[in-house]
């Protein structure tokens, strides 16, 4: 079953890479990369993913936690013209992914979000950065792209283009299900149809991943899945005895790793289910 899914995801990924073109712009993506966050390379298929969202495409990524995934539009949000607009679903994650940036950049401005924890005084400096064109990436909840106020001021923005951050969010098939996410496409159409659009998600069945397309109206996207699995890591599974004898087990075996990271999934259920590989 591993196998047949390891070669469907490289099917995939060779369908994309054949099928795109390379993009002409004036800057050199692995100098941006160093300039920008200090890495001295792209990991997998990052660079054809920023190389399909730069050549204008509507691109769909799914890619595992720790892959690399907001790099895929926070590079080309900060190369491009115009300021990038991120749909997030949590207001810590908006958090924490500003600080990263400010972190890389040494004007605070480049980064903001804007969610209901910022006070009317608060707004007023996030609207007049993104009037001055120094703000690159703004991060907002789907909640605040409902208010119409909202969507006249983005409508004379140069945006460059939208990121929909934790896409699976759209579907009612998905585990994080989110009513405003079916909204997404309307307001963006509000603000400017013809900008190009950015799905990303660390997890979708195929029914989810069809759910995203479709209601996010993306148009002849390219997609890209990329392989989940981890080479550094070692998967082993175990029989479940007694209770009592699998905590000795679970706590010899911890304490014979020493300072070596270890995950536990541990299931209750006598008979396990078939979960399918993605």
């Amino acid at each position: 079953m591993t196998a047949k899914a390891t070669k469907k995801q490289s099917s995939a990924k060779k369908k994309n890479t054949t099928s795109e073109q390379k993009t002409v712009h004036n800057f050199n993506l692995e100098d941006e990369l160093v300039k920008n966050f200090g890495f001295s390379g792209f990991k997998e298929n990052q660079e054809q993913i920023i190389e399909s969202l730069l050549s204008g495409r509507d691109t769909f990524v799914i890619m595992p936690t720790g892959g690399g995934k907001s790099l895929c539009y926070q590079l080309p949000g900060l190369v491009l013209d115009g300021v990038t607009i991120i749909v997030s679903p949590l207001i810590a994650l908006m958090k924490n992914q500003v600080d990263l940036v400010r972190g890389y950049n040494s004007n605070d401005e480049v980064a903001h979000f804007l969610n209901s924890t910022l006070s009317k005084k608060e707004i007023r400096e996030v609207h007049d950065d993104l009037i001055t064109g120094k703000t690159k990436l703004l991060y907002v909840a789907p909640e605040t792209l409902t208010k119409q106020e909202n969507l006249s001021f983005f409508s004379d923005l140069n945006i460059s283009f939208f990121a929909v951050d934790e896409a699976h969010c759209i579907s009612e098939w998905g585990h994080d299900f989110r009513p405003e996410y079916r909204r997404l496409r309307e307001m963006m159409d509000q603000i400017n149809e013809k900008i190009p659009v950015i799905a990303l998600t660390a997890t979708a069945t195929p029914k989810v991943q069809s759910d995203i397309v479709k209601n996010l109206g993306l148009r002849d996207p390219v997609i890209y899945i990329s392989s989940f699995n981890r080479p550094n890591l070692y998967y082993e599974i175990m029989p479940k005895i007694k209770k009592g004898q699998t905590d000795e087990s679970i706590v010899r075996f911890i304490k014979s790793m020493q300072k070596r990271a270890e995950l536990f999934i541990h299931s209750t259920e006598k008979q396990p289910k078939n979960w399918p590989i993605y």
